[in-house]
C-alpha cells in the first residue's frame, strides 16, 4: 500500500522541474539573440563606414582683369589760397563755406573808395598833361613856320621839338599811372581763379587786409575733377608702360577697408623718376568725382588694370590649402571620393585664384569641409545655405 503512495507524489513534482527548465531555456535564448542583433556589424576592409559632407564647385574657365594694387591719396587737381591782390579793409563775403564756386566768382571786396580817388587823379593828371600836348604842338607849329622865314633860329625850334616829346613821355607816364589805378580798382573786387570747393574763411569782414597775408581769404579745392595719386613697385613699370601703350588704362579707387568701389577714373601721369629709397614709382590718377565721393587728402586703395588674363582656369580661394608641399586642392571625383591634388597657383583676388598649373576646367574641387577629409574618404556634396550663387565682382586678379 505504501508504494503507489509515493509515485503519486513523484509525477506531479518532475512535471514542475521540466516546466521551469523550458522556462529558463527559452528567455536565455531570447536575450542572446538579442544581444547579437544589437552588436555592431564589423566595418568592411576597405571602404569607410561614414560619409563626410562637403561643398564643392567646379573649376571654370574665364578671362581674368590683371590689376596691380597700391596705397593712394586724393589730391585736390588745382588747390589756390585766395588773397587780395590790394591792401584794404574787407567790406564784404560773397561766398558760404563749403560752397561750390565757378571761376570767375565774386567771392569778396575790399574798400574799392582809395582806388577809385587814386584813379581820378591819375586820370586828371593824364588830362592835365594832354592839354598841355596840345599847347606845344601848336608852338612847334608857328616855330616851322617862323624858321621858314628866318625869325627863329634852328635852335629854338629844335628846343620846341625836344619839348613835344618830353611831353608824350609824360603822357605815357600818366596812361600807365591810370592803367595801374583801373587794375588796383578791379583787384578790390576779388575772384575766384579756379572753380572748386571753398573751405573755412581765413578773415572776416571788417578786417584789414593785406597782399602779403599768408593766410588768404579762404582755400579753394577743385574738385571736379580730382586726382589721385600712389605708388607701385618698380617692377610692375613695364606692365603699366605696355597697359598705357593699348590705350585707356582703368583705374578704381577703393574704400580704406578695401570692400567698396568708390570712384573709377583712368591713369593721368607716370613720374619721370623712381623713388630710390623705397623703390617705388608715383603716378596719378584722375576721376571726375561728381558724386564728391572722393575728398582731397583721403585715403583710398588703389587698383589699376594692367591687362586681362584670357582662357583661365580659376576656382575660389577657399579651395587652396597650403603647406609645407606648396598648394593642394581636394577634388572629388565620379564616385564622390577624394584625392589631394597638387596645384600652381597665379594671381588671386578676394573671389578667384587663377590655377597656373595641376587641375582641369570642370573639375570639381572642396570648398567647405575640408578639414576632416582623408585621401579616398567618401564624400556627399551638398548645397550651401544660401544657393545663391555669389555675386562676380568686377574686380579681377589682383597683383
Amino acid at each position: 500500500m505504501k508504494a503507489p503512495r509515493r509515485s503519486h507524489f513523484i509525477l506531479p513534482l518532475l512535471a514542475v522541474v521540466l516546466a521551469a527548465g523550458g522556462y529558463y531555456w527559452w528567455h536565455g535564448s531570447n536575450n542572446s539573440t538579442d544581444a547579437s542583433a544589437a552588436a555592431p556589424l564589423p566595418a568592411q576592409s576597405g571602404r569607410s563606414a561614414v560619409t563626410i559632407p562637403v561643398q564643392a564647385v567646379a573649376a571654370r574657365r574665364e578671362s581674368v582683369p590683371h590689376y596691380l594694387n597700391g596705397l593712394g591719396t586724393v589730391t585736390s587737381a588745382n588747390t589756390v589760397t585766395l588773397r587780395s591782390r590790394v591792401d584794404g579793409d574787407l567790406v564784404a563775403i560773397h561766398f558760404t563755406e563749403g560752397q561750390q564756386v565757378s571761376a570767375g566768382q565774386l567771392l569778396a571786396e575790399v574798400d574799392p573808395r582809395p582806388f577809385k580817388v587814386a584813379l581820378m587823379q591819375a586820370q586828371g593828371q593824364l588830362a592835365k598833361d594832354r592839354a598841355t600836348l596840345t599847347n606845344a604842338r601848336r608852338d612847334l607849329a608857328r616855330f616851322l613856320q617862323l624858321a621858314k622865314t628866318g625869325l627863329v633860329s634852328q635852335q629854338e625850334r629844335d628846343a620846341q621839338q625836344a619839348k613835344v616829346d618830353e611831353i608824350l613821355g609824360t603822357i605815357k607816364t600818366d596812361e600807365a599811372n591810370v592803367a595801374k589805378a583801373e587794375l588796383d580798382l578791379s583787384w578790390s573786387r576779388v575772384s575766384a581763379p579756379v572753380a572748386g570747393r571753398v573751405g573755412l574763411r581765413q578773415v572776416d569782414v571788417g578786417n584789414y587786409i593785406t597782399s602779403s597775408d599768408s593766410n588768404g581769404i579762404v582755400v579753394i579745392t577743385q574738385t571736379h575733377p580730382i586726382d589721385v595719386l600712389f605708388t607701385l613697385p618698380e617692377s610692375d613699370i613695364a606692365r603699366v608702360l605696355n597697359a598705357q601703350k593699348a590705350g585707356r588704362v582703368a583705374v578704381d579707387a577703393w574704400d580704406r577697408s578695401n570692400k567698396q568701389l568708390v570712384a573709377s577714373g583712368t591713369l593721368l601721369s607716370l613720374d619721370n623718376q623712381i623713388d630710390a629709397t623705397t623703390g617705388t614709382v608715383k603716378l596719378k590718377a584722375r576721376f571726375s568725382n561728381q558724386d564728391d565721393r572722393l575728398f582731397p587728402n583721403q585715403f583710398v586703395n588703389v587698383r589699376l588694370k594692367a591687362g586681362m588674363i584670357e582662357d583661365a582656369i580659376v576656382v575660389p580661394p577657399a579651395a587652396i590649402q597650403s603647406g609645407s608641399e606648396g598648394s593642394v586642392v581636394w577634388v572629388v571625383n565620379q564616385e564622390n571620393k577624394v584625392h589631394k591634388k597638387a596645384v600652381t597657383t597665379g594671381l588671386q583676388d578676394s573671389q578667384r585664384v587663377v590655377i597656373a598649373g595641376g587641375l582641369n576646367a570642370g573639375e570639381r574641387v572642396v570648398t567647405d569641409g575640408i578639414d576632416r577629409l582623408t585621401d579616398d574618404a567618401r564624400v556627399e556634396v551638398v548645397a550651401a545655405q544660401n544657393s545663391a550663387e555669389p555675386a562676380q565682382l568686377a574686380a579681377g586678379a589682383q597683383h
